[in-house]
C-alpha cells in the first residue's frame, strides 16, 4: 500500500538526524552506530522513493522531500512521548512529583510535610520549587501549586486560600510599634515577586489603607518573599509579609504582628493536576492533606481588619 508506514525505527532515526542536523549526533543519541542509524535513513528513502538527506563533505542538509517529513515526524514523536508519559502515570501510585515557587516550598510546604509523610509512607514525594511555567500534559509533573489572579480552565483547579499581607517584625522591633504611625521610624523590606498583581499590596497601599499619606522611601528590596522574611526574622526591618509564607514563623514566635489592618491580595494559590487526575490516590490524598493544613491557616486572620487591595484608592 502506497500510505504504509516506514518502520518506526526507521522514522526515529530520520527524527532524530533532522533535529540536530547531524548523523553522529542522531546515532549517539539513539545510542547506535552511526552506520546502522544511516542504514534506517537509506531504508526510509527507498521506500519513499527519493531522498530525505543531501549528503556533503562535513555535513548533511534536508531535501524538499525531507523538509516536509521533519516537522510531522517530530510532532508524532511528540504525541507518542506525551501518550506514554501519560499512561504510566496512571499506574503510577507510589510517587508524586509537585512544583510549586521557591517561597511557597520553602515556608509553607517543608514545615508541614513531615505530617504527610507519617500519615502517608507510601507516597514518595517529589518537589520542583520553580516559578517556570510548566505543562502538566507534557512535563514530568503531578500537581502544581499556583499563586494567581486568574484561573486556569484546561486544569482542574482548586483554590487554596486567599493570601493578605500584614507588618511583620522580629519581637525585638516590635517592641517600638505602638500604631501604625511608629514604622516610618523603623526600616522597611520590600519585595518585588508579587509586582505582577493589578492591585499591589506593597507598602504604598497599606499606607493609603492606613490613611498615613506616602511611604517612607528607601530600605532594602528582595525578588524572594521568604528572603525578605528570613531578613525580617534576623530583625533587619518590617516586611509586608503574607500570610501564606510567614505562618510557621509566627507560630514559632520568630515574627510578630502586632498591627491589624491586612491588606487582601486579589490573588489566591491554586491547587492544579490534569483533570481527571485529582482522584488518583496519591493526588487525592495530597489535596485533602493541602486543604486541612491551609484551614488551620485561618487563626492568623483572628482580629485582623482587612481592606481588598481592589478598593484601596490610588497614589
Amino acid at each position: 500500500m502506497a500510505d504504509r508506514l516506514p518502520p518506526l525505527t526507521a522514522l526515529r532515526a530520520f527524527e532524530a538526524a533532522a533535529r540536530h542536523m547531524s548523523f553522529s549526533k542522531a546515532a549517539e543519541e539513539l545510542n547506535v552506530t552511526p552506520a546502522a542509524l544511516s542504514f534506517q535513513i537509506k531504508s526510509l528513502e527507498a521506500q519513499l522513493g527519493q531522498p530525505v538527506f543531501r549528503r556533503l563533505n562535513r555535513a548533511v542538509e534536508l531535501t524538499e522531500a525531507g523538509r516536509l517529513l521533519a516537522p510531522g515526524t517530530s510532532a508524532g514523536f511528540d504525541a507518542l512521548t506525551q501518550a506514554w508519559r501519560a499512561t504510566r502515570r496512571l499506574g503510577e501510585t507510589r510517587s508524586l512529583t509537585i512544583t510549586a515557587g521557591p517561597a511557597f516550598t520553602a515556608k509553607w510546604l517543608s514545615p508541614r510535610l513531615f505530617n504527610f509523610v507519617t500519615a502517608h509512607p507510601e507516597i514518595e514525594l517529589r518537589f520542583s520549587a520553580t516559578f517556570k511555567l510548566v505543562d502538566l500534559d507534557r512535563d514530568p509533573v503531578d500537581v502544581a501549586i499556583r499563586f494567581s489572579e486568574t484561573e486556569p480552565t484546561d486544569l482542574f483547579s482548586c483554590p487554596v486560600f486567599d493570601d493578605w499581607v500584614t507588618p511583620m517584625m522580629n519581637p525585638a522591633l516590635a517592641e517600638r510599634v505602638t500604631d501604625p504611625e511608629s514604622l516610618r521610624d523603623l526600616p522597611l523590606l520590600h519585595q518585588d515577586d508579587i509586582s505582577f498583581l493589578a492591585h499591589p499590596v506593597d507598602w504604598p497601599a497599606w499606607f493609603r489603607a492606613a490613611d498615613l499619606g506616602p511611604a517612607p522611601t528607601g530600605g532594602p528590596r528582595f525578588s524572594q518573599a521568604d528572603h525578605a522574611i528570613d531578613a525580617a526574622v534576623s530583625g533587619l526591618g518590617v516586611v509586608l509579609a503574607r500570610a501564606s509564607l510567614s505562618g510557621s514563623d509566627v507560630a514559632a514566635g520568630r515574627l510578630v504582628a502586632p498591627l491589624p489592618l491586612a491588606l487582601r491580595s486579589s490573588a489566591r494559590y491554586r491547587f492544579l493536576c490534569q483533570k481527571g487526575a485529582e482522584t488518583r490516590p496519591q493526588i487525592a490524598a495530597f489535596l485533602d492533606w493541602v486543604l486541612s493544613e491551609a484551614r488551620h491557616c485561618a487563626a492568623l486572620e483572628r482580629d485582623r481588619q482587612f481592606i481588598d487591595a481592589a478598593c484601596i484608592p490610588g497614589p
